[in-house]
């Protein structure tokens, strides 16, 4: 089977198109014929060898995909021909992938394949940390970071639709425009404005709650965005570099900051994680939620994905397809 191979950790030149054998499920596992892979930030870190936890290199990346059911391994109830989405430990930039069956989702109705591959991490993630872990409640407001990327334009949408005042930061005009239509009500261009300063401009408190997938100097001034008894959710480090706080600025602003992990979250409480499923497939379904597609790229060009994310010019999901 073709897959994309990291060789080494490195920039996206270390990304070659390999040929594998075609890999056999195991008990209680499926093969999925993938027919969309999403590409996320994690899969960037991965290749850099940043990714606190991640494969050793020579790996096939990709943590989700979008297919049908190829073959099941033992005591597996489920079809083959089935068609499904899920996330997995690596393998994903491949004709085929190897998932544990106890996590495949049914795509929701009405998405094709290529938008069913940017659903599972972003909208997931997008409501865990809006819901699950930030316990975000109509009438307040929150500030998110990165709004145009995979999981901002989930969280913009997801905020909205709870009845919250969304804040949101982008880097062009072109990215607010999109975040403004999802139902962004504060647009703030960081790299012309201060959003501490554009959210004090707004408020006299400071937000209720900050989504901060980006680390960085980021997550040390987002406390300053923070009204008192505030909490932060911290959930990714896409600047590269992790977030530093200080313990006294946390304690005399009596602020919550509460970290969000999907893979490790799923690891020990998948029940929690995937309590949001039913929900999410109902509104995608409704057409309350829409998945941001941005484009799509074969899989021999699965470094020409990597770059166009890095270059920070993607408005939603990027997804390679074998």
């Amino acid at each position: 089977m073709r897959a994309i191979e990291v060789t080494a950790y490195g920039d996206s030149a270390v990304m070659e198109p390999v040929e594998r054998g075609q890999p056999e499920p195991g008990p209680g596992e499926v093969r999925v014929a993938v027919e969309a892979a999403g590409v996320n930030f994690a899969d960037i870190m991965q290749r850099r060898g940043h990714y606190h936890g991640g494969p050793e290199a020579p790996f096939v990346p990709g943590l989700e995909v979008a297919g049908t059911v190829d073959a099941v391994g033992e005591g597996v109830g489920r079809e083959v021909g089935e068609r499904v989405v899920t996330m997995v430990d690596e393998g994903g930039y491949a004709e085929y992938a190897i998932a544990d069956a106890a996590g495949l989702l049914p795509v929701p109705e009405g998405l094709s394949m290529t938008e069913a591959a940017g659903y599972p991490v972003q909208f997931l993630t997008a409501h865990n940390c809006l819901h699950g872990w930030g316990e975000l409640e109509a009438g307040e407001s929150v500030l998110i970071h990165a709004a145009a990327g995979g999981v901002g334009t989930a969280a913009v949408q997801l905020a909205r639709e709870a009845g919250a005042e969304v804040f949101g930061t982008a880097s062009t005009a072109k990215k607010l425009e999109r975040v403004v239509e999802l139902g962004c009500d504060h647009p703030i261009n960081y790299e012309q404005d201060d959003f501490v300063a554009a959210v004090e401009a707004e408020t006299d408190h400071g937000v209720d709650m900050v989504l901060d997938g980006v680390g960085g100097e980021t997550t040390a001034r987002s406390l300053e965005a923070l009204s008192h008894f505030g909490r932060m959710v911290v959930y990714g480090a896409a600047s590269g570099m992790p977030g530093r706080l200080q313990t006294d600025d946390v304690l005399f602003g009596n602020y919550q900051i509460v970290g969000y992990h999907l893979g490790r979250a799923l690891q020990l409480r998948p029940m929690e994680v995937l309590a949001a499923v039913p929900e999410l497939s109902e509104m995608l379904e409704s057409g309350d939620l829409v998945v941001q597609f941005d484009r799509a790229f074969d899989l021999s060009d699965a470094a020409a994905a990597h770059e166009y994310i890095e270059s920070r010019r993607s408005i939603g999901k990027v997804v390679v397809e074998p």
